[in-house]
C-alpha cells in the first residue's frame, strides 16, 4: 500500500503543495482538497479501522489526474492530508457534538446535512459508513487539525485566488475530486451504480452555464456519462468561492474512480493513463475559455 511517508518529526509541515506553472497565463486555479495520503501516526493509533479502510474516503491520485495544469499555465493547489483526518471542503467548525468527550463551541455548526452523516470537518465515518474513532476527542484536537491544516490551505487557496483575480480580473477555481463506483450508506444514492462524472456547480449558481457546458461537452465528446449535481452539487469551496457575479467562478468536477483504479486495493489500473490523457483535453478546455467571458 502506498501512504506518504514524510517525516513524522512535525507532520504539519506538510499540509500542502502547489505545482506552479513557470508563468500563469490563465485565470484558472485547479485544486486537489481530498488526494492527501499523510496519514499522522497519531491519528492511526487513535483509529479503530486498518490504514487500507481509512483510505476509502481519499480521492486517491486525483492530483496526479489533473497533474497537467500547470502545463497549461494554471496553478495546482494538492492538499497532503487526508480526508479521513481532516475534510478541508467544509466549514471550518462542522462537528458532530457525540464525537467530543466535552461541549463544542457556540459557533460550532452541529446540524448541517454532512455532520448528520458523520461527515463533518473531523468526519465520525469513512464513506463506507465504518466508525473511525476507537473514543472521543477532544475540542482541543479539533482546533489543531482546523488550525494547522485547514486554514492554512484555505488562505494559500484564497491567496492564488486573489492573486489570479488582479492579473486577469477573473478567476475559475476547478475543486477536483472523485468518488466511489456506487452510492454509499451516507450517501442519498446508496447502493446505485453511478456516472462517469459529474459536474457541481450548485445548480447553477457557482459559475456562469457556459464554463458547465464546456466542460459537460468535453466530456461527453469524448464518451463520458455526465451528470449535473447528483449525487454531488459541490461542497464548501464551490459554494463559498462561487461569485460569477464578481467574476469567481468554481466547478467542480467528481470523477468515477473505477474508470482508473482498484477500489479495494487502490491500486491504478490501466485505465488511468487514457482517463489522465482525456482530463487533460478536460483542463486544456478549461483553460482556453475566453478570460473577457469571465469576467463580471
Amino acid at each position: 500500500m502506498s501512504m506518504d511517508t514524510a517525516a513524522q518529526q512535525d507532520p504539519f509541515d506538510t499540509v500542502l503543495d502547489i505545482q506552479m506553472p513557470a508563468e500563469q497565463r490563465v485565470p484558472v486555479v485547479f485544486a486537489s482538497p481530498h488526494s492527501g495520503c499523510y496519514y499522522p501516526e497519531d491519528f492511526l493509533a487513535q483509529s479503530a479501522l486498518d490504514p487500507q479502510t481509512l483510505r476509502r474516503s481519499e480521492d486517491t491520485y486525483v492530483d496526479d489526474l489533473f497533474a497537467a495544469a500547470p502545463a497549461h499555465g494554471a496553478p495546482l493547489l494538492r492538499a497532503r492530508f487526508p480526508r479521513a483526518y481532516i475534510d478541508i471542503n467544509r466549514e471550518a467548525y462542522e462537528l458532530d457534538p457525540q464525537m467530543f468527550d466535552g461541549p463544542l463551541p457556540v459557533y460550532a455548526n452541529v446540524d448541517s446535512p454532512r455532520v448528520s452523516a458523520g461527515l463533518g470537518t473531523i468526519a465520525r465515518v469513512v464513506s463506507t459508513g465504518a466508525e473511525i474513532y476507537r473514543r472521543k476527542l477532544s475540542f482541543a484536537e479539533a482546533e489543531r487539525r482546523i488550525e494547522g491544516i485547514y486554514r492554512p490551505y484555505h488562505a494559500t487557496l484564497t491567496r492564488l485566488i486573489e492573486e489570479t483575480e488582479r492579473r486577469f480580473g477573473c478567476c475559475l477555481i476547478v475543486d477536483c475530486h472523485s468518488m466511489p463506483s456506487i452510492g454509499g450508506p451516507t450517501d442519498a444514492d446508496t447502493g446505485t451504480s453511478r456516472f462517469d462524472a459529474v459536474l457541481g456547480d450548485c445548480f447553477g449558481t457557482s459559475c456562469a452555464p457556459f464554463i458547465t457546458e464546456a466542460a459537460e461537452k468535453t466530456l461527453r465528446d469524448l464518451g463520458f456519462r455526465v451528470v449535473r449535481n447528483t449525487p454531488y452539487a459541490g461542497g464548501y469551496t464551490t459554494r463559498h468561492y462561487g461569485i460569477p457575479a464578481q467574476g469567481r467562478h468554481t466547478l467542480q468536477i467528481e470523477v468515477n474512480r473505477r474508470l482508473y483504479m482498484n477500489e479495494t486495493t487502490h491500486r491504478k489500473i490501466p485505465g488511468f493513463t487514457r482517463l489522465q490523457q482525456d482530463l487533460t483535453i478536460l483542463i486544456a478546455t478549461l483553460t482556453s475559455l475566453p478570460t473577457s467571458d469571465l469576467r463580471p
